[in-house]
């Protein structure tokens, strides 16, 4: 698959680096292919691991591609450089949102499900700093356009994001309730949220936040499901929910 090249840098730099995303890994359906779903590691990680397990689940309908997130310096690890969908500091609503990142990756994820056939339902779907890039897709198909202004192409079937946050949650309410045909798009997008209570690395407290935020500016399509005494880390019993989900929501024949 071809690599995708953006540059990054304010005004301000001269210099401008160029990221690359990684390897991307297709995990082709099983069964008749109903829906495609783009599917996103966490930080440090790559899409190896995670196309290993999706191609376990009980989900022969599904077409899932798993990209890899280019390496870049990353503030929270004190400009460690790792596989990162965009730069993220502390997990806090003030934290400032990189916006170049996000756009870029959220362009770079849209791009693959826009070659989908008509017929096929699209969605993405991730683990912790995946889930936040899935969720701020989200927010992009609500709003029909990115944070640069450009228009979003996707029409979104479902978002699911386990152990995450959504990243420039500050006046998205403002943003999605200015426009009509937005309110409705939140509205209608269904969005399945899943995190351990005793998650140490993105707090149950910011997931939970993360997901009233949501509610509040007119995701209303929303569950959000909670894992008593899960670290930040998927189990089985998890994965079968998100199976479940999946299957109804984008009305799959399933395994029968």
């Amino acid at each position: 698959m071809s690599h995708s090249h953006y540059t990054m840098g304010s005004g301000s730099r001269t210099a401008r680096r160029t990221l690359e995303f990684g390897r991307t890994y297709v995990v082709r359906p099983k069964g008749k292919h109903q829906a495609t779903i783009v599917w996103l590691h966490g930080l440090g990680d790559n899409g190896s691991s995670w196309s290993q397990l999706l191609e376990s689940l009980p989900l022969p309908n599904i077409k899932w591609i798993c990209p890899t997130a280019p390496t870049r310096p990353v503030a929270l690890l004190g400009g460690f450089p790792c596989t990162a969908w965009f730069d993220a500091g502390e997990l806090s609503e003030e934290g400032p949102d990189d916006w170049e990142g996000l756009d870029a990756s959220a362009a770079h994820i849209a791009n693959f499900l826009s070659t989908e056939p008509p017929d096929v339902k699209v969605g993405i779907g991730g683990f912790s700093m995946g889930a936040a890039m899935a969720l701020y897709s989200a927010t992009a198909c609500a709003l029909g356009r990115y944070g640069n202004g450009n228009p979003y192409p996707i029409n979104l079937r479902a978002v699911v994001g386990l152990s995450g946050w959504l990243p420039g949650s500050r006046g998205l309410r403002n943003k999605i309730q200015a426009s009509n045909e937005a309110a409705r798009r939140a509205t209608s997008l269904p969005i399945l949220l899943s995190h351990g209570t005793c998650d140490d690395v993105v707090p149950y407290k910011f997931g939970e936040k993360s997901a009233h935020s949501l509610n509040i500016a007119g995701f209303w399509n929303l569950t959000f499901k909670n894992y008593e005494g899960i670290g930040h880390y998927t189990v089985p019993k998890e994965m079968d929910e998100v199976c479940n989900w999946l299957t109804s929501r984008l009305g799959l024949d399933g395994s029968r």
